[in-house]
């Protein structure tokens, strides 16, 4: 075996996702791969029976040593999964809207593209002709990446802060967050004095790190499930150690845990972003997927936030929720356009393995993209557990688009995720000068982030070699609390020694 083909033999997984696009992720063995590098370029050959298909390109080069082996195990990588999706395509005859893109960030194949000096039709071409990319979804790569170069590009002098809040106040059955429900709130107060001490730490990195801050993210779980005086405690240390920002978000995904106080709390700390997520705005859904509120809860909250002056408001909702057809996707964006949202992600359901609903749905014999139906175990009300097929979901990712647009929004980031309905996207919109810097980043991974809280991951970006650092915050909170210094070691390890 060539040392091209025991690389090849660590990215099983990768090639079981591509697999997985053609429902043939439990029969790899069928697969043979063979690798070989002659003249300068990489041939692969994969083959299953008679069938076979063949794929070859140049082997990259550069002068240091660890980027030219990043940059050929990536080339690597990439024409081997391109190479199996051409024979599962030969074979079943089906083709996927992303083509052989499994990955989360399809955008950054548009702008290295339009990098490199091509145009965005000649762009769209080669996402169409390289990567089997449908004609739609290679448009929309390039209306993003359009709106993404407006805004103030990223860099190694700038960095990103996130701060985590782990708790909500019930669990969505298809959420799969580091995040605890807040129960009787004993660990609220030992946890936010833990992420007050984190905060002082990380503020301190940014400075000696020489960096300038880009944009405050404060996610979660929800941070407006905490209690009033903690979440006004929360905000006056962001805005006492975090200022300058060009952006600052705080989530407040639960309407029913907004109040006047924490909204004022926002307002005079001159944040200028939040996000209120219903989901849906079908009352029967929202008890299905385990929101302890109601749709007028959410409309009375925009009311509030209006009343309150926020100046954006977010909203999130998810195509192809168990249960709903669409004429309950489309009562959900009509309810959309009379709130008038700044910005508005639809994001398309991804039932993931550590989530409520994930051990029943993800088992070897029930695929959440073909709309199968799980084991039934409690009744009438397991009915609703029913996944859309691909063709809804399509339809009502379809239908977020159309009210984006019919609200004078625009798309500026998407990114994908396994197990999603339809093999579809996360794509969001926003009015133009809403684009959330933050969200951008995060999906393109073009900025630093110093990350603090519960589950939080900090990441140091080195655009030369193609290469992230992270340094991980433990996720369960009491852990968290306990190795609270440990945490900070990593950040600075990170961020300023190398």
């Amino acid at each position: 075996m060539s040392a091209l083909e025991q690389y090849l033999e660590t990215i099983q997984p990768e090639l079981i996702n591509t697999a997985r696009l053609f429902g043939m992720a439990d029969d790899m063995g069928r697969f043979r791969i063979r690798a070989e590098e002659s003249d300068g370029c990489y041939r692969i050959t994969v083959s299953a029976g008679e069938e076979s298909a063949v794929r070859s390109a140049p082997v990259p080069e550069a002068e240091e040593e660890r980027t030219r082996e990043l940059h050929r195990k990536r080339a690597a990588r990439r024409l081997c999964r391109q190479t199996l999706y051409d024979l599962c395509r030969k074979m079943t005859g089906i083709r996927p809207p992303w083509g052989s893109l499994t990955g989360v960030r399809p955008t950054h194949l548009m702008l290295e593209a339009l990098e490199e000096g091509l145009t965005p039709e000649e762009s769209i071409r080669r996402l169409e002709r390289d990567f089997d990319v449908t004609p739609e979804k290679a448009e929309l790569l390039a209306r993003i990446a359009e709106v993404q170069r407006e805004l103030p590009p990223p860099g190694d002098a700038w960095m990103d802060v996130y701060i985590g809040i782990p708790f909500c106040t019930t669990r969505c059955a298809y959420c799969s967050f580091s995040s605890g429900e807040l129960g009787d709130g004993r660990l609220v107060a030992p946890y936010m004095n833990a992420l007050e001490r984190e905060m002082r730490a990380g503020a301190e990195i940014l400075e000696a790190s020489g960096r300038r801050l880009r944009a405050v993210y404060v996610g979660g779980g929800t941070p407006t499930a905490l209690p009033e005086e903690a979440f006004a405690r929360l905000i006056g240390d962001i805005r006492t150690l975090f200022p300058g920002a060009m952006e600052v978000t705080v989530e407040a995904g639960r309407p029913d845990t907004l109040t006047r106080g924490k909204l004022q709390a926002v307002r005079r700390a001159g944040i200028g972003r939040i996000s209120i997520n219903p989901q849906t705005m079908n009352d029967r859904t929202l008890r299905a997927i385990g929101r302890a509120h109601t749709a007028q809860q959410v409309r009375d909250a925009y009311q509030m936030a209006r009343e309150e002056h926020i100046p954006h408001i977010n909203m999130d909702v998810i195509a192809g929720l168990p249960g709903e057809e669409p004429r309950d996707f489309a009562h959900t964006m009509e309810e959309a356009l009379a709130l008038r949202p700044e910005s508005l992600t639809v994001h398309t359901l991804a039932i993931k393995r550590s989530s409520a609903w994930g051990n029943r749905l993800l088992n070897p014999g029930a695929d959440p993209s073909a709309g199968n139906r799980p084991e039934k175990e409690g009744g009438e009300k397991e009915k609703h557990l029913l996944l859309p097929s691909g063709e809804t979901a399509t339809e009502m990712v379809r239908m977020g688009r159309e009210t984006a647009g019919n609200m004078g929004m625009r798309p500026y980031y998407l990114y994908k995720q396994k197990y999603m309905a339809g093999n579809l996207e996360n794509t969001g919109y926003a009015l133009p000068g809403h684009e959330c810097v933050y969200n951008v980043d995060i999906m393109e991974e073009t900025s630093h982030i110093l990350a603090m809280g519960a589950g939080g991951i900090s990441k140091r970006i080195y655009p030369d070699e193609g290469h992230i650092g992270r340094a991980p915050n433990v996720s369960e909170i009491e852990t968290y609390i306990d190795r609270l210094e440990e945490m900070i070691r990593r950040k600075r390890a990170l961020f300023l020694e190398g």
